[in-house]
């Protein structure tokens, strides 16, 4: 029966997360986003960075393209899996 239940509700990475008490979105690898006001926007887990302009950044993330638009754009820091950006950021999207 519990295994049919986490069968059902997201698999083995729920049962996981559930387990050990992790958020869901941590144990599948998902992006997470966090934003200061329309200032900074930090990002943990992305691949890569697309494109890059002081007017919108594309990011390869796990979860498809999020794209960053505003003014004076420019990544005030980055490691293999986060990165921060800063400016005045007017948009952000997912692209197809």
């Amino acid at each position: 029966m519990e295994r049919n239940r986490r069968e059902r509700d997201g698999g083995v990475l729920s049962a996981v997360a559930e387990l050990f008490d992790l958020p869901a979105d941590v144990v599948a690898g998902l992006p997470h986003l966090e934003m200061v006001g329309g200032r900074q926007l930090y990002l943990e887990h992305h691949t890569g960075i697309l494109s890059y302009s002081e007017e919108q950044i594309d990011v390869n993330t796990p979860g498809g393209v999020l794209r960053v638009r505003g003014e004076r754009l420019t990544l005030l820091a980055m490691t293999a899996e986060e990165l921060r950006i800063g400016g005045r950021i007017e948009g952000v999207e997912w692209v197809k």
